[in-house]
């Protein structure tokens, strides 16, 4: 089968790798008919170092469950599954509890020992925990909406509730990627009064405003604090969601948040240490966040999706075919594009 396989940074190859197949009882095969390019499989594209192995890609698909093992009981053959970024046996005592990428059996996607998301088939492990059936079929249009449950939906929807995103409130969302533009919807979908977009690319920023931005801050740094604060009245926002994960736009989220007011961090950090320490350890800041438990979430966002209520599906702007996908990184890269999906 052919699958995506990244050798060093900028170095993306479309080759025939060993056919999926079940291994263990948990397994299912999934046939992938919708995948994804994300903003975090650009930080190897950038930096990875060369590699004669080689590091399989993609964690964000959909496709057709094609066989499973002796034990799995929830997903049978025929199914049309999405696949959630973290696989995990919806068991254990993270899992009950909501925490699916802590999963104590569980694991991501791709790398040198899983299949990865951007292939023609992924084994996937502990299929009953990790699949979630969709009542669709394989080409409905809610299929690119569909998809960003697996990880971006899922991600702006986790920012805002570890922001504490509710009825009324003050939200600024920091970084205007599909994860950003993805929590704009989830901070109006969660009541959220005023929501500050801080980016400033213009096409990011015109669906920014669709989805529901009331305001725009374009400048970084200690302006972009200024203007938000201009923006509430001197006092700062009561919820921030951290989109990007540079040292730059973290100091800037925390330092935008009120006296009171919580970060949810779900951009993956490029440094080791928090900054703004002091200044949110004195207005008692909460800071929360990190990889999203998409499974835990899609359950409640799915019937949205398929309602029309939210539409994340439109973050996606570039799409192509299996042996398109070095053009959709390099677009991605080249900030030519939002986000990539796969067709198969």
């Amino acid at each position: 089968m052919k699958a995506t396989v990244m050798y060093g940074a900028g170095d993306v190859r479309i080759e025939n790798v060993p056919d999926a197949r079940i291994i263990e009882p948990t397994d299912a095969l999934v046939i992938v008919t919708r995948a994804a390019i994300c903003g975090s499989d650009l930080w190897p594209y950038k930096g990875m170092r060369a590699s004669e192995e080689g590091r399989r890609m993609g964690h964000e698909f959909i496709g057709i469950v094609e066989a499973v093992g002796a034990d799995v009981r929830t997903i049978k053959v025929g199914d049309m599954v999405a696949a959630p970024f973290a696989w995990s046996d919806g068991t254990c005592i993270y899992c009950q509890e909501g925490l699916h990428t802590s999963c104590l059996h569980g694991g991501f996607w791709g790398g040198t020992k899983l299949d990865g998301g951007q292939g023609e088939a992924v084994r996937v492990p502990q299929a009953d925990g990790t699949l979630y059936p969709l009542p669709v079929g394989r080409d409905d249009s809610l299929m690119p909406s569909l998809l960003t449950l697996t990880d971006v939906m899922a991600t702006g929807h986790h920012a805002a509730v570890s922001a504490r995103v509710g009825p009324g409130k003050t939200v600024a969302v920091v970084g205007g990627g599909a994860v950003g533009l993805c929590g704009v919807i989830a901070a109006k979908r969660l009541g959220a009064e005023q929501v500050i977009l801080l980016d400033r690319h213009a096409s990011r920023i015109a669906l920014a405003k669709e989805f529901g931005a009331t305001d725009i801050v374009s400048e970084r740094g200690e302006e972009a604090v200024v203007r938000v604060r201009e923006l509430t009245k001197g006092l700062g926002v009561q919820s921030v969601l951290e989109c990007v994960g540079y040292d730059e736009s973290t100091l800037t989220a925390l330092s935008i948040a009120r006296p009171g007011g919580a970060v949810g961090r779900v951009g993956v950090p490029q440094g080791e240490a928090m900054p703004a320490a002091m200044p949110t350890f004195f207005n008692n800041v909460t800071i929360a966040g990190g990889p999203a438990p998409a499974r835990a979430y899609i359950a409640e966002l799915l019937p949205d999706v398929l309602e029309g209520r939210i539409e994340p599906g439109r973050v996606f702007d570039w799409a192509g075919g299996l042996d398109q996908v070095p053009d959709g990184y390099r677009a991605m890269h080249a900030r030519e594009a939002i986000k990539a999906i796969i067709a198969f």
